[in-house]
């Protein structure tokens, strides 16, 4: 059987609605968990609890990227402050070293931007200047082509 290898982290890309944002440096916070709920009742045997699943909670995704003159995800999240809340879906897409071949995708539904960090400014410094949003949402699922 012939080796296969893992995919790379570096080539992705962000799909929301209608927004083209063009690059992101980074996106993280695709994950989810289930609290677990103890019950037991009084005569039970063994002596130990159940666990039964209770809600699922998702965490932001965290997108940065450089910045440019482009406004759209900076006009979503003032829409957001000002109470015009619009919630959008989206997608994660991880591509194959080809930048070309989708391979896994995550969708995320009824997401909405809840933080925007601008860029901190260094004059030392050669950095690119980074944005920073939060989007939060109702639920991810991973789709395969």
């Amino acid at each position: 059987m012939p080796r296969v290898d893992p995919y790379r982290n570096y080539s992705f890309l962000v799909e929301i609605d209608s927004i083209t944002q063009a690059e992101f440096a980074e996106c993280t916070g695709a994950s989810s968990s289930t609290d677990p709920i103890e019950y037991r009742e009084g005569n039970e045997k063994p002596l130990t609890v159940r666990k039964l699943p209770g809600l699922t909670k998702y965490t932001n995704i965290t997108l940065k990227w450089g910045i440019t003159d482009s406004r759209e995800l900076l006009d979503w999240y003032t829409d957001i402050t000002k109470g015009k809340i619009e919630r959008k879906n989206g997608s994660i897409v991880l591509m194959d070293t080809d930048g070309i071949t989708e391979k896994i995708r995550w969708n995320f539904t009824d997401g909405w931007p809840c933080k925007f960090d601008a860029p901190d400014f260094n004059a030392k410094g050669t950095d690119v200047a980074i944005q920073t949003m939060e989007i939060c949402h109702e639920g991810i699922t991973q789709v395969t082509p």
